[in-house]
C-alpha cells in the first residue's frame, strides 16, 4: 500500500476554480488524450442518487479541452506556462446509463486545424461501462485571452443603431 501521492495523479496545467471546487483529478494529459477522475459524492448527485447530468457534461468538457490542449505543449515544457488555451464552441452529449461510484472522463483529439480542435469524450463508471458520450469543438486562444477581463461586444454587421434600441 502506497502512503505517498499517486504517481499518475498530476496537477491541472492551469488553475480552474470550478474544476477544483468539484474535486476533479487529472490522471492523464498528453499526446491528444486526457483523463479525469472523480469519486462521486452525494452533493454531486441528482434526485435519483446518480451523477447529475451537468457534472457529467462538465467532466466531458474539461477532458476534451485538455485533450485538445495536450498537443500544443512542447516536450519538457510546463503545460501551465506554454501552449494555447481553448474555449468550447460546441458540445453534444448523449447519456446512455446512470453514472454512479468512481467516474472517469476520457477525452481524445480527433482532428486539429490552426484554430479549431475536434474532440470526443467518454464517461465511464467503476465497472468500465460507458455512461455518456460527447463530441466537442474547441477554439484555440492565445495565452492572455483568458485573463478574466471583459470582452468588448462587437455590433453585428446587419445591426443598425435603431435596431439595437428596439425592445
Amino acid at each position: 500500500m502506497s502512503t505517498g501521492p499517486d504517481p499518475f495523479l498530476r496537477p491541472f496545467p492551469r488553475h480552474i476554480p470550478f474544476v477544483e471546487t468539484l474535486g476533479l483529478e487529472l490522471w492523464a494529459f498528453g499526446g491528444g488524450h486526457a483523463e479525469l477522475r472523480l469519486a462521486l459524492t452525494e452533493p454531486l448527485t441528482n434526485s435519483m442518487h446518480m451523477a447529475h447530468g451537468g457534472l457529467l457534461m462538465t467532466m466531458l468538457d474539461v477532458a476534451m479541452a485538455h485533450a485538445a490542449r495536450s498537443v500544443d505543449v512542447p516536450e519538457g515544457a510546463d503545460p501551465g506556462e506554454s501552449g494555447s488555451g481553448v474555449v468550447t464552441i460546441e458540445m453534444k452529449t448523449s447519456f446512455m446509463r446512470p453514472a454512479v461510484g468512481s467516474l472517469r472522463a476520457q477525452g481524445s483529439l480527433l482532428h486539429r486545424t490552426a484554430s479549431l480542435a475536434f474532440t470526443e469524450g467518454r464517461m465511464l463508471d467503476a465497472a468500465g461501462h460507458v455512461c455518456a458520450h460527447a463530441t466537442g469543438t474547441f477554439k484555440y486562444v492565445r495565452k492572455g485571452h483568458e485573463t478574466g477581463r471583459p470582452v468588448k461586444a462587437r455590433p453585428s454587421s446587419t445591426s443598425t443603431p435603431e435596431s439595437q434600441n428596439t425592445p
